[in-house]
């Protein structure tokens, strides 16, 4: 029986065999990776990884996908809504040091998955995600451009990003009504020392009125705080790069 996108889980299941390809050829899945695939829908990426693979281990949240994606000799079904999935568990009940993580995530529920994914940061190896464009656009931006916010340096902190593959509409049934592309992304090596929740609050609080200088947001925030150090506020949030939002935080 045909499965009917559902709405409320954001479904839009890829259909483009020549795009499915070259997402497989950007995520070059090596035999027995310990690889984990979010949302596999009617397995359209699931099957060529799991040729590549010999094992797949999938996290599905509609139950109906879930019993069809049970038919397959070769998938661990994780039948689940991927924010409540302990990846660290999970890496410790396959019983490997690093999980490589991959997924055409629901757009309406895209950032809470990158978030909750940075939690387990220290068991990835690597993420290859299919997300709305514009997101992607965010997530890689550069400091004094439109697109530079939140995203972007709550990312660019703790990954190297890659924006390596656009996806037009129709490759996906039903088409959304957005263009959509894949990221890469990598775990730095060696990432800064940070308390994440402070830094959290401090780029929400940089970011909250982006047209303002921040001496109308982060420097009220830094002084509550008693900062004693130098940073210049006379910039909008913006215009501060990722490192100096690093070592802020780092000096507080």
């Amino acid at each position: 029986m045909k499965h009917i996108a559902r709405k409320r889980f954001g479904q839009h299941f890829l259909t483009d065999g020549a795009i499915i390809e070259s997402i497989v050829d950007a995520i070059d899945p090596q035999p027995h990776d310990p690889m984990v695939e979010i949302g596999p829908g009617l397995a359209a990426l699931t099957q060529p990884l799991v040729e590549r693979l010999g094992k797949l281990n999938v996290i599905e949240l509609d139950r109906d996908l879930a019993q069809r994606l049970r038919e397959h000799p070769h998938l661990n079904v994780i039948e689940s809504d991927v924010l409540r999935v302990d990846f660290t568990q999970l890496a410790a009940d396959l019983n490997v040091p690093k999980l490589r993580v991959v997924g055409n995530l629901p757009y309406n529920i895209s950032s809470p998955i990158l978030f909750h994914l940075l939690a387990h940061v220290a068991v990835v190896q690597d993420q290859h995600f299919m997300l709305q464009k514009e997101v992607i656009d965010r997530m890689v931006a550069k400091p004094s451009t439109s697109d530079y916010g939140r995203l972007s340096v709550m990312l660019q902190w703790r990954y190297d990003m890659q924006d390596v593959l656009f996806v037009p509409p129709a490759s996906f049934d039903p088409p959304p009504r957005v263009d959509s592309a894949v990221v890469r992304m990598v775990p730095l090596g060696e990432p800064p020392q940070i308390h994440v929740k402070l830094m959290e609050e401090m780029v929400k609080v940089a970011f909250s009125q982006r047209r303002k200088l921040l001496r109308h947001t982060l420097g009220k925030w830094l002084e509550d705080r008693g900062f004693a150090g130098t940073f210049n506020v006379q910039r909008r949030a913006e215009e501060v790069p990722v490192s100096e939002y690093v070592a802020l935080v780092q000096s507080l």
